[in-house]
């Protein structure tokens, strides 16, 4: 046991330099994860980064950029760097939580469904398809009015909408797996559906549940931000879309205070590009017909 530990340790290894050596060579795929490590230890380090206490009244209300101030102040006099700081720890745990939780399901539903076939699959797929012609943002508006605002509220709503592409992919990518020599020498030998399932057919689905995770990511950031501009955030808890959504509340755009609405705008989008850069980087190692191009 303990040689084929050693062998597999060897094998794993030598995918994850090979893999690295083919993300590497993307100026994209470095320049995305360069900028998710920037706001992962932005986030992690908010509280010490952040010159005042988000929450704190530090100075007059809608004072422009000083020194004392980079960003300026909001409506109450709160300090608009701060929040842009310590708001990068809740956009992004909403994002890759929201993210997660869809791809869960959307994995579970196409697993199920393209090993199993039959009437269960024609019951899944059907459902994916009412979801997807579903229009999401005002479904997601009516989700949240009826449980109300929250942080938890917002991921519940993404991630409840937001599993059906997860759930085609991995369908198409199961139906493809079962039919392959080793599924059936599994079956051969005893192996039951579920073992099936989560030793054979998972594994090797993980790397494109992953690569749709990352863009899955981008739409749960995006949605976030969307819903707490409209109102439906957290008043506590100063994301990104909280941040537009006091500037919508000041007036921003029409009197001109462009360092409320700018800084939070510029964030969502260079996480967001980071994200889609990966995603981009990862599809063209894990699809060798993009990787040729």
């Amino acid at each position: 046991m303990s040689g084929r530990g050693a062998v597999r340790r060897r094998v794993l290894v030598r995918r994850l330099r090979n893999f690295w050596s083919l993300y590497s060579s993307s100026r994209l795929g470095v320049f995305g994860l360069a900028v998710i490590l920037f706001y992962t230890a932005l986030a992690a380090l908010a509280p010490l980064l952040a010159p005042y206490d988000p929450d704190e009244f530090v100075g007059r209300p809608l004072d422009s950029p000083s020194w004392e101030h980079p960003l300026g102040t909001d409506q109450m006099g709160r300090d608009l760097l701060s929040r842009l700081i310590v708001g990068t720890r809740v956009s992004l745990v909403v994002g890759l939580a929201a993210s997660a939780m869809a791809v869960v399901i959307g994995s579970v539903i196409g697993l199920v469904s393209g090993y199993f076939g039959g009437i269960l699959d024609t019951v899944l797929m059907r459902i994916t398809d009412i979801f997807i012609q579903l229009p999401t943002l005002p479904l997601m508006l009516i989700f949240v009015a009826i449980l109300g605002k929250g942080i938890f509220n917002i991921v519940l709503v993404i991630a409840i909408l937001g599993w059906t592409a997860t759930a085609r992919m991995v369908r198409s990518q199961t139906l493809s797996l079962k039919e392959r020599p080793f599924v059936e020498a599994a079956r051969a030998v005893g192996a039951g559906d579920l073992q099936i399932l989560a030793v054979h057919i998972a594994p090797n689905v993980v790397p494109l549940i992953f690569a749709n995770a990352t863009i899955s990511v981008v739409n749960a950031i995006l949605s976030e931000s969307f819903l707490s501009f409209l109102g439906f955030g957290d008043p506590r808890m100063p994301s990104w879309g909280m941040l537009l959504y006091y500037a919508r509340m000041a007036g921003a755009t029409v009197n001109g205070f462009w360092w409320f609405i700018v800084p939070p705008g510029v964030a969502i989008m260079m996480l967001a590009l980071g994200f889609a850069c990966m995603n981009y980087s990862l599809d063209q190692i894990l699809n060798p017909r993009l990787r040729k191009r």
